[in-house]
């Protein structure tokens, strides 16, 4: 097929950019037409064939081409003229006209692209836009995220009772790993609730889960030190492993959760494994027993670390909580796991405070290497947070919301299952904040995830989760956060959404 100058222009602007290789098929589109733009190798005026022709040249899909022209619409790039076409915009985004690029050029060595000013690592990191494409969100995006669960007048009142009692060493920088009383609560808390065995001075207090991977990754590792992570994976795990130089080997996950190979097993040992047990992120699937322990005894031969994070172990539906690694491991005598948790999925995100649980040969050079890397404050907040949890407001709060997150649940499930009549497999655990809905492997996730965002909800294709190339395909619902009232106009819509594509 011969295609029109300007899909030649395009063809070879998509194969000259080095992608990352999980960047979704409309991003690169939209990259390359912006870059062409840019560049003036698209002028000013320049009309934009059809999505559809677009579409049949590139031999893509159509939903990709769409979705591509509509970001560069909103970006200012191009617009669009009902009855006449796309066209490409007379002046570009604020940074590239005139006087501004010139100086911009001037800036970066006489080019307009900001990444090549970075570092790889830098413009990897930034290129991926982790809050924009991984991770997951309230499910209706003309819904607010829904903090009516959390009772903000008791929260006010305690932090007012720690501000009154003007005491002078919480405005000063933390040197010993966190607020004691909090570190003492969240011992008290996890020994009873998650079966973890600690004391109160094995837990450090940080600024989010990805800060405690990342002060692992800095104190425990060297470069190009492998770390297994899960595939599919959390983004901010990979982010930060992959921040700190560590070469990170993809171990896939069924349904009994992280399953090395023989060939893993055999391969270069890994210095950390990160899994997420209880509740794999995204799948949803549980580690079995026999899983838990062999993993255990693996890292126990080789010495690797575990990273545990049991970010949302607080939402369990239905039976009993499940064991931690780290409790298994020091009941057989191995001292090899980091736990994690974090406050941000049963407090409020913008908390940002988190637990890291270490082994105690490790808990004075963290301590140290916490202080000395990020200056850790926040005490007037951890002592709030202490009382919260000391007055029982913490767990009042947690059953409230294990409630209200398990009815969400129920009602969005019913109304998918009444509208797509068993069309998908929704993949459906008695735990978390979201659920998966799997996909036949020929449906193109990210175009129908660019569907749904313009249809007004906010999804994840499943596929942009796994490190490297897979035929998985899904959507990664979240439900937790969706108000009440919105869910079952949502769920209707997502459902008929999904039985358009599928036809």
């Amino acid at each position: 097929m011969r295609r029109t100058p300007l899909a030649e222009l395009l063809q070879n602007e998509l194969e000259r950019q080095d992608f990352h290789p999980r960047l979704p098929g409309y991003k690169r589109v939209y990259e390359a037409i912006r870059s062409a733009i840019v560049n003036r190798r698209l002028p000013a005026g320049s009309k934009l064939p059809s999505s559809r022709d677009l579409a049949h040249e590139l031999e893509a899909s159509r939903n990709m081409i769409v979705a591509a022209y509509d970001q560069l619409q909103a970006e200012g790039y191009v617009s669009s003229q009902t009855g006449s076409g796309t066209y490409v915009a007379d002046a570009l985004p604020d940074g590239f006209n005139g006087e501004a690029a010139v100086v911009r050029q001037r800036e970066v060595g006489g080019t307009t692209d900001p990444e090549l000013i970075l570092s790889k690592r830098g413009a990897r990191l930034t290129r991926e836009k982790g809050v924009e494409n991984y991770e997951v969100q309230p499910f209706a995006l003309r819904g607010k995220m829904d903090l009516l669960n959390f009772p903000i007048k008791t929260w006010q009142r305690v932090q007012n009772q720690v501000w009154r009692r003007e005491d002078i060493t919480l405005y000063d920088y933390d040197t010993d790993g966190g607020y004691f009383q909090l570190k003492k609560a969240v011992a008290d808390y996890l020994r009873v609730s998650r079966g973890v065995s600690l004391v109160p001075d094995q837990v450090l207090i940080t600024a989010g889960t990805q800060q405690s991977i990342d002060l692992i990754s800095r104190i425990l590792a060297d470069q190009d030190d492998v770390a297994w992570a899960e595939n599919p994976c959390y983004w901010g795990a990979w982010s930060s492993l992959y921040a700190n130089d560590l070469s990170i080997r993809p171990i896939a996950v069924d349904n009994d959760g992280m399953n090395p190979s023989e060939e893993d097993l055999n391969s270069l040992p890994p210095k950390f494994i990160y899994v997420t047990p209880s509740h794999q992120y995204p799948t949803g699937a549980v580690m079995s027993l026999a899983r838990r322990k062999k993993l255990i005894e693996y890292a126990q031969r080789v010495n690797a670390w575990i990273l545990e994070d049991d970010y949302d172990s607080e939402f369990r539906y239905s039976g009993r909580p499940l064991a931690s690694l780290q409790g298994l491991a020091t009941e057989a005598g191995i001292d090899r796991v980091l736990y994690m948790g974090t406050f941000s999925k049963v407090i409020y995100p913008g908390i940002k405070l988190s637990y890291l649980v270490l082994p105690e040969p490790l808990i004075g050079a963290f301590k140290t290497a916490l202080y000395d890397l990020y200056r850790p404050g926040q005490l007037h907040l951890q002592a709030a947070l202490a009382e919260f949890i000391d007055q029982g407001h913490f767990t009042t709060h947690i059953r409230r919301l294990r409630q209200a997150y398990a009815q969400r649940r129920t009602l969005l499930l019913a109304v998918l299952e009444k509208t797509l009549a068993g069309k998908v497999q929704q993949i459906v655990v008695d735990a978390g904040l979201h659920f998966l809905m799997r996909l036949p492997p020929h449906i193109d996730d990210l175009a129908l995830a660019a569907e749904c965002q313009a249809q007004g909800l906010s999804v994840r294709a499943l596929s942009r989760y796994y490190i490297g190339p897979t035929d998985a395909r899904g959507l990664v619902v979240g439900f937790a956060y969706v108000d009440t009232n919105d869910l079952v106009d949502c769920g209707q819509r997502l459902g008929s959404v999904i039985k358009a594509v599928l036809g």
